[in-house]
């Protein structure tokens, strides 16, 4: 069985090509569509919490709708991988370039345990950059 342990990217990559080849879909995955079809599938994934209060009801909604929700995420990475095909991304090039940059938003010794928006610690680093 495939799994997260076995598989590559590029294994999935290759199979949401296969995909789209086969249906001749290619010619609507415009970077529109596709970028569109991305966020309608997010959107998806969140109307399963949409009316839903309080970590514990969340986390019941969860466990009723865990089949769900593993589809409707299934449903956005199948469209970004076809976002990343189309546009020929390298995906894990542009993650750890991405992770790079939110780590230099991010400092541990700032950020840990908080979820403040990385201007909140602009200040911070200036302070500490100007020590240095």
């Amino acid at each position: 069985m495939q799994d997260d342990t076995n598989t590559t990217l590029e294994t999935l990559k290759s199979a949401v090509e296969a995909f789209v080849d086969e249906r001749d879909w290619k010619q609507f995955h415009s970077f529109k569509n596709l970028s569109m079809a991305i966020a309608v599938e997010a959107a998806e994934l969140m109307e399963i919490f949409q009316w839903v209060e309080g970590a514990h009801e969340i986390e019941k909604e969860y466990k009723r709708s865990r089949e769900r929700v593993q589809q409707e995420l299934a449903d956005v990475i199948i469209a970004a991988l076809a976002f990343a095909n189309q546009c020929d991304f390298d995906v894990t090039a542009a993650v750890h370039k991405k992770i790079k940059e939110i780590k230099a938003k991010y400092p541990v010794e700032l950020a840990k345990g908080r979820a403040d928006k990385y201007t909140a610690y602009e200040n911070h680093k200036k302070a500490h950059d100007d020590k240095q």
